[in-house]
């Protein structure tokens, strides 16, 4: 099992034909994604090789949906055109947006955000600004390393990419049912409490690891939702104990205002929630191993 993401996925990539796009669908590829096309208006009707294996280039994402039936889109337009991505993909009513681009504006990020809602939420979106999510064995959507960790029993949900990859690689003998980045910007699609629900529902998944960071109130949101709705063991860790108050600190999202929004307001909820919190990402790692072990 997996949430959100299966090796029955049907894989778009808008943007495929960048730089970036070209180098991360070869990578999703090789960690044995079902990539059916690549969506480029200028170069619709034409292949693309990646080692061997040949993905059409559709002029839209409603051609592409109807051409292979795609449920999952990739996005890596740059900045200026994202939002307009987006909105496409929501228009098309494809079920599953990753929004990989950073540098998206709020006013953008929440323009396509309120337009998902206004179109019934028919599509989720995950990020934007984010590494997008993996179901080891099976399928990887974004640009998570796909040979840091195997198919497991944990379920992952992270604000961090690179903190993402720490967990998955220091658990990588357990193993991870699904792993999703969500991104730390202050407007973004699927949530932590998202994730969480479709992992305590998830029969493959025995334990949850969340990690998030300093700023905004998700984290203690997150908190109010496992005590009354998880009954799966959670273990966390919030980046930024040590970051200056008032001081944006990587993400956008990452602001820190009096006590509101710091790593130890957020580690004292999720604590009296029954979360275990390491103040270290290994230290984290630890405790999700002794909650495995029994």
């Amino acid at each position: 099992m997996a949430i959100f993401l299966t090796k029955e996925s049907k894989v778009i990539v808008q943007g495929m034909t960048g730089a970036t796009g070209m180098k991360h669908t070869k990578l999703m590829l090789a960690d044995g994604t079902n990539i059916v096309g690549g969506v480029n208006p200028r170069k619709a009707g034409t292949n693309v090789e990646f080692d061997g294996t040949e993905v059409p280039v559709f002029g839209s994402v409603a051609e592409a949906i109807e051409k292979t039936g795609a449920d999952v889109t990739v996005i890596f337009v740059p900045p200026k055109f994202a939002k307009d991505a987006v909105v496409e993909a929501i228009d098309a009513e494809i079920p599953l947006a990753v929004v990989i681009t950073e540098g998206i504006t709020v006013h953008d990020s929440a323009s396509f955000w309120a337009h998902a809602g206004a179109k019934g939420g028919k599509t989720r979106i995950i990020g934007p600004n984010c590494p997008g999510l993996i179901t080891p064995g099976q399928s990887n959507a974004g640009i998570i390393p796909g040979d840091i960790t195997k198919p497991g029993r944990i379920g992952l949900v992270s604000k961090s990419g690179t903190l993402t990859y720490q967990m998955m690689y220091e658990l990588r003998d357990l193993g991870f049912s699904s792993a999703v980045g969500i991104g730390g910007d202050p407007i973004i699609g699927t949530t932590h409490i998202d994730a969480l629900a479709a992992f305590e529902a998830d029969a493959d998944t025995d334990l949850i690891v969340m990690i998030g960071e300093i700023g905004g109130d998700a984290e203690e949101r997150a908190a109010d939702y496992i005590k009354a709705h998880v009954t799966k063991p959670v273990v966390g860790y919030v980046a930024g104990f040590t970051a200056p108050e008032g001081k944006t600190m990587g993400h956008a999202g990452a602001i820190v205002s009096g006590s509101s929004g710091t790593a130890q307001a957020k580690k004292e909820a999720l604590e009296a929630a029954g979360v275990q919190v390491g103040k270290t990402p290994s230290e984290t790692a630890r405790l999700a191993r002794a909650i495995l072990a029994g």
